[in-house]
């Protein structure tokens, strides 16, 4: 099972965590809190007290996966999923969705406030 791994305290990953749990078709992902014990053990020295600067996916073999790289292998469980994942194909789009999340990873908080 894949271990997704979102901040707890930031609205906009809840909300995105339980829509994922909602619409999302892929069932062999759990959801886990940054901001607890089982996070702390599953990213050992990539994990640092605090709020995370991204979501992590780690995945069946301990492989982890940071900020979009950690929601693009969910993507396909998606409705539309598979539009998405061609479009992320294109040369232009793949670093604009990058610069999107750095950029909304970064003011998370101000714009969609705390849990």
């Amino acid at each position: 099972m894949r271990i997704l791994i979102y901040d707890d305290q930031c609205r906009l990953c809840v909300t995105a965590k339980e829509g994922l749990e909602r619409i999302g078709e892929d069932k062999d992902v759990r959801f886990v809190p940054y901001q607890s014990e089982e996070a702390a053990s599953r990213l050992g020295t990539e994990y640092q007290p605090g709020r995370p600067c991204v979501a992590f996916l780690v995945e069946r073999d301990g492989t982890i996966r940071r900020g979009l790289d950690a929601f693009l292998p969910l993507v396909p469980g998606l409705p539309g999923g598979r539009v998405i994942q061609v479009l992320m194909r294109l040369p232009f789009l793949r670093p604009l969705a990058y610069l999107a999340y750095r950029l909304i990873a970064r003011y998370r908080y101000t714009w969609f406030g705390s849990v």
